[in-house]
This record gives C-alpha cells, sequence and structure tokens, in this order.
C-alpha cells in the first residue's frame, strides 16, 4: 500500500515542486497560460469525459449529491467556527467550502484508480465549481450577477458533453481524440501552475492559514464519512468522495478574495499552507481508499 500510495503522490508533488521552482527562479508571467488552461484545455477534458462512450450521468448523480453535502456542509461548519471565533465568515467559510478538486484532485483519481475515474472525479469537479461560481460569488458580495456563470466554458463544455452523452450519438474519432488531446494538457499544466502559484504567494497570517489548512480535509473527510452511511455509492465512487473530501483550499480562493478585497493575506496563507499539509492529508485519504 505505501508503495501504491507513493506512486499516486510522487508525480503530483515532482510537477508541483518543478513549478514551485521555475516560479522562484524566473518568476515566469503564467496568467496568459493559466487562461488558456481554464478557457481551452480544462474544457476540452470535460468534454471528453462526458461525451465519451464510458460517461453515464445516472450512475453518477449519487455522487454528485454527495460532493455537493461536502461543499454546502463545510460551509455550515465554517460560518459557525467563524462565528464562534470572531473572524469575518466572508474570509473563512469559502476555502473551506471550496477544494482543489482540479489541480489536485482530478490528477489524484487518475492517478491512484486508472483513467476511468476520470469521468467521476470531473463530476465532483463540476459541482464545486458551479457552486463556487454562483453561491461563493454571491457570498462575498450578494450584488454580483450569477447569470454570467451559464458563459464560462467548463460550465458550456460539460453542457454539450452531456447533450453528446444522453443523445446515445458517437463523435466522429478523429475529433473526439484532437478533443482529448487538448484536454490532456490540462493536468500536467494545472500541477506545474500550482507550484508556480505558490512560490508567487506568501504566508502572512500563519494562524489563519494552519486553521484552514486542518478543518478543510478534516470536515471534508468527517462529512464524506456521514454522506457514505446514507448513500450506496460503488467502490470506486466511495473511495474519490473521501479524497474530494480530504483536498486542501483551491487556489481560485485567493483570486476571489483579491477580486473582492476580502482580506486576501489570510485567504492565500490558508490556501499556502493548506496545499502544504496536503502533504500528510492526502496519504491518510489514501490509505483509507486503498486499503
Amino acid at each position: 500500500m505505501l508503495g501504491h500510495i507513493v506512486s499516486v503522490l510522487f508525480p503530483l508533488f515532482t510537477i508541483s515542486a518543478l513549478g514551485y521552482l521555475v516560479g522562484r527562479r524566473l518568476k515566469p508571467d503564467l496568467s496568459t497560460t493559466n487562461r488558456l488552461n481554464m478557457d481551452v484545455f480544462t474544457p476540452a477534458l470535460v468534454f471528453s469525459a462526458m461525451a465519451g462512450k464510458d460517461f453515464h450521468i445516472l450512475q453518477f448523480l449519487a455522487l454528485a449529491l454527495g460532493a455537493l453535502v461536502i461543499v454546502m456542509g463545510s460551509g455550515i461548519a465554517g460560518w459557525g467556527i467563524a462565528r464562534a471565533l470572531r473572524i469575518d465568515p466572508k474570509t473563512l467559510v469559502p476555502p473551506l467550502m471550496f477544494n482543489n478538486c482540479g489541480n489536485l484532485g482530478l490528477p489524484v483519481a487518475v492517478l491512484a484508480f486508472g483513467p476511468q475515474a476520470l469521468a467521476p472525479a470531473i463530476m465532483t469537479f463540476l459541482v464545486s465549481n458551479i457552486t463556487q461560481f454562483s453561491f461563493g460569488t454571491w457570498l462575498l458580495d450578494h450584488e454580483t450577477r450569477l447569470a454570467g456563470i451559464w458563459r464560462s466554458p467548463s460550465i458550456l463544455a460539460s453542457i454539450a458533453g452531456l447533450a453528446v452523452a444522453l443523445s446515445g450519438q458517437s463523435l466522429w474519432p478523429p475529433l473526439l481524440i484532437s478533443v482529448k488531446m487538448l484536454g490532456d494538457i490540462s493536468i500536467p499544466l494545472m500541477l506545474f501552475a500550482l507550484g508556480a502559484r505558490l512560490a508567487d504567494s506568501q504566508i502572512r497570517s500563519i494562524g489563519y492559514g494552519v486553521l484552514g489548512a486542518v478543518l478543510r480535509p478534516v470536515l471534508g473527510m468527517a462529512l464524506a464519512w456521514a454522506v457514505l452511511l446514507v448513500l450506496p455509492l460503488p467502490p470506486q465512487q466511495r473511495a474519490l468522495l473521501i479524497i474530494f473530501g480530504s483536498l486542501p483550499p483551491a487556489v481560485l480562493n485567493y483570486i476571489f478574495a483579491e477580486r473582492y478585497n476580502q482580506e486576501p493575506d489570510k485567504v492565500a496563507s490558508m490556501v499556502l499552507i493548506g496545499n502544504l499539509a496536503s502533504l500528510i492529508f492526502l496519504p491518510i485519504a489514501l490509505a483509507i481508499t486503498l486499503r
């Protein structure tokens, strides 16, 4: 088991570490690259996974519900903890709700369980993504307009992929291969960009950072365990839900905090320390799921 866990985590942290070293040494401007990943490569990954023959949405509805319970349950618990500790809920709640299911979640799923795990992992990614761009945006700014969520390339790609899957028709194989090749760029680029992003971050609020780093996976795995007592998921989906719960805060939380001027330094510390703490929590989650 230890060898399997190391084989899963080694590529993740090696590519992220390379991104960190390049970020520290060369300080590249990855803004255009990240934009391409968000607007082209990741939507291609989503579409190719959903439009393939292996995607059957009815098989993943319970998993999507479980992911939604983890996201919203973490938010409710985070709100109560923030009020008890006299912390601004808008600072603490989003990093607890929205995890790094893109940069880390998708690679972990594929490396731990093979390519067949990509489609269900995409479902959990979409649940988190849709919730963050809707409820998460509203939480930071109650006057924001939510109509723009449907212009998100990943959302459009998921709708298009779902339409193909439900139609029962197969895409022309060369076209599907082309889209899949674009999608294959996204996962290693996510990991590399994560490392480079962490190289630009600074820990200025250690207390907040440690709090978010611990609460995010602890609440997530506890909620995943509670969900699995109720929802009869197949073994692979059970494992993916536990891993989903164990993931650290998403880098996107810092981008949103900066955009809405919601104590970005504190959120950056939670993201940075949280992703470093994944060196502890991801092996624990994998040990639970791979036993």
